[in-house]
Parts: structure tokens; C-alpha cells; sequence
């Protein structure tokens, strides 16, 4: 029996303010917009320490970070909005990824959640370039690191101060527009592995 496509969006940020938040509710919005099941996660909500082998082997993954995986599990297809720090992937994120790579159940596969879910990527960034120098960190660990599909496409919001109207969208309709084709993508990928 085919399982409903659910996507789930996730900021590589906990800044209140963030622009990178902003996106992936943005991202979130128009998935339930087009009929399809979507959730906003804030890694905020999932505090853990700096991934470190000895506190591994002492007490094992955080408790947080088997949360976390548990809810990427629940979901078909996710975006990764990262923010770009210094040309590379939050420090947030990054910690995130290798806390949810060390979670084992079950007698899994390694990675086994990244390698069963389609992933797609964005940034919102004051700059010009909107983050996509960071988002290459990103593919990389995700793909080379943790062995999972990743789209090919990559969206970007640059100058994101004033990027956002007052309702979360992008004031430009056609990266608005451009956005919406993107998770749509996101959307029959995950359909294709998992259906």
C-alpha cells in the first residue's frame, strides 16, 4: 500500500529572528497549500552537546537525537534550509547530522534514515548569493558523509532582510514561484522511493 508523501522542514538555525526559519515555514506552507502533509521542526527544540566519541561511550546518543531521527523517519522527503557560516554549514546543523548518524536501532543499516529519504536544499542569507557557498558543505555531508539523495537543485533568497512581505512570503513571485517548484520536486521524489 502507498504511504502518503509527508515532508518535513528543517532550519539549520535557532535564532529567533532567522531568515533560514523563515524559509522552511515558508517551504512548510506551500507544501500544505498543494495538498501535501508537511512539519516545521526547530533543531532549537532538540538541544544537544558538541558530538564528542567519549561522551558517546559513556552514555550513548542524546535522547534528543534519537528524537530527532524518529522524526525524520516519519517523513518521505525533507528541506534543509542552512544558513552560511563563514562559506560552510551551521555548526548547529552539523551537530545535528552526526549526533542523528550515531543513533542505532534495531540492528539498522548505518545512516540508514538519511539513505531512505530524498533531501533538498535552501538558504537565506543577507548577501548577495543567498548562501549557497554554504550549501555546498551541506550536499556534502549529506551525500559523501551520510550516503543520501539529495536533489540537484539548490534555491537561494538572497538580500533576505527585505525579502520576506509581512505574511512570510518572498515579495519576488517568481522565487516564490521557483520555491513552490521545488518542493513540488521534493514532493514526487519521495513519492517514487517510497511509493
Amino acid at each position: 500500500m502507498t504511504q502518503p508523501v509527508r515532508l518535513l522542514f528543517l532550519p539549520g538555525s535557532q535564532r529567533s529572528a532567522s531568515y533560514n526559519k523563515k524559509l522552511a515555514r515558508l517551504g512548510a506552507s506551500i507544501a500544505e497549500a498543494n495538498g501535501v502533509a508537511a512539519t516545521f521542526a526547530d533543531l532549537g527544540d532538540y538541544p544537544m552537546p558538541i558530538y564528542d566519541g567519549d561522551l558517546e561511550a559513556e552514555k550513548g546518543p542524546p535522547e534528543n537525537a534519537a528524537k530527532l531521527k524518529h522524526l525524520m523517519a516519519l517523513h518521505s522527503g525533507i528541506f534543509i534550509a542552512s544558513p552560511e557560516y563563514n562559506s560552510s554549514i551551521s555548526p548547529l546543523l552539523k551537530n545535528a547530522l552526526d549526533w542523528v548518524s550515531r543513533v542505532r536501532e534495531h540492528n539498522e543499516a548505518a545512516n540508514e534514515v538519511f539513505k531512505t529519504r530524498v533531501f533538498a536544499l535552501g538558504s537565506a542569507s543577507p548577501g548577495g548569493m543567498g548562501g549557497l557557498r554554504g550549501l555546498n558543505t551541506v550536499r556534502q555531508v549529506l551525500e559523501l558523509g551520510l550516503g543520501a539523495l539529495v536533489l540537484p537543485e539548490q534555491f537561494a533568497v538572497p538580500r533576505a532582510a527585505d525579502a520576506f512581505d509581512d505574511n512570510g512570503h518572498l515579495k519576488n513571485k517568481d522565487s516564490q514561484e521557483t520555491f513552490k517548484v521545488l518542493i513540488q520536486k521534493l514532493a514526487r521524489a519521495a513519492h517514487v522511493l517510497h511509493g
